[in-house]
């Protein structure tokens, strides 16, 4: 007989190649960038994929590669920020497939970006709903099916600027260390239920809504300051890690917020250049 001090209860990983083999994945804003290669790499993964996409051609292509690649996809288009929306897309998913294993809440956003002095309670609550208010909402409708079926993982994407000081906007700041913490809050209250909650914090990763290339052509040379790895992260950098905690080889993890940023956190991350009169986190010169 086992007990819980055990190591023989320990998961075991059947196999290396379908880490997600069986069970199904909500991904929000899962069309592009960094959800879309979440919800590519899941589906190459045995995960049978619920794509949440505000844009109706993100999703129609997210769902057309994973297919074309042997995976299973499915696409909803909605907006995450309307709760009566998020609530019918649950249904539908639920109705099919009534235990969900794996959510990635990955929708957020910088834009539009209005410095603190201008702002206003019409822009706080834009960063409010669309970086903070539908996590919660997503997360909640989602919840409830995964304890029947034994667990499961929730990533939270958030970004790193809420795990260090951003000049650029505080309240968008503010409102990805909310996501922080309430990632490692609702890993306290749920892991008895078998229900593990990480975060994911990127940075320096392009993307369609996160230009990293454009301007910055003829400065592959300063990659090295930029970032302690020495260059640019994609989408599926994130992904990898999205992978990682979401199945069982992070068994043990939960109520951890990964800084998923070539080492920038680490390594200071914002520089005030007189030169362009502003915050960079890549100085062309100081």
């Amino acid at each position: 007989m086992t007990t819980t001090q055990d190591p023989a209860n320990v998961p075991p990983i059947d196999d290396w190649n379908h880490l997600l083999a069986g069970r199904t994945a909500v991904v929000t804003g899962g069309g592009d960038g960094i959800g879309g290669a979440v919800s590519r790499l899941f589906a190459r993964h045995g995960a049978h994929v619920e794509i949440a996409e505000l844009d109706p051609e993100r999703a129609d292509r997210a769902v057309a590669d994973i297919t074309a690649a042997g995976g299973s996809a499915r696409a909803h288009v909605l907006d995450v920020r309307d709760a009566d929306a998020v609530s019918a897309f649950a249904e539908a998913v639920l109705a099919e497939h009534p235990h969900v294993s794996v959510l990635v809440n990955n929708v957020g956003d910088y834009r539009p970006l209005v410095r603190f002095r201008a702002s206003g309670p019409e822009s706080w609550k834009a960063m409010y709903d669309t970086n903070l208010f539908h996590v919660f909402a997503v997360t909640h409708a989602f919840l409830e099916s995964m304890i029947p079926g034994g667990g499961g993982s929730i990533v939270n994407v958030h970004s790193v600027e809420g795990l260090r000081g951003y000049p650029g906007d505080p309240v968008y700041g503010a409102m990805k260390a909310a996501v922080a913490k309430f990632t490692t809050d609702l890993a306290v209250s749920m892991g008895r239920h078998g229900i593990r909650v990480n975060g994911i914090g990127p940075d320096l990763t392009h993307t369609p809504q996160v230009d990293y290339l454009t301007g910055y052509e003829d400065h592959d040379h300063l990659w090295s300051s930029w970032a302690p790895v020495g260059r640019l992260g994609w989408p599926e950098d994130q992904a990898r890690v999205a992978l990682f905690l979401a199945s069982d080889l992070s068994s043990f993890v939960t109520g951890h917020n990964v800084p998923v940023d070539g080492g920038t956190k680490a390594g200071g991350g914002w520089f005030f250049s007189p030169t362009e009169g502003r915050f960079v986190n890549r100085p062309k010169g100081l």
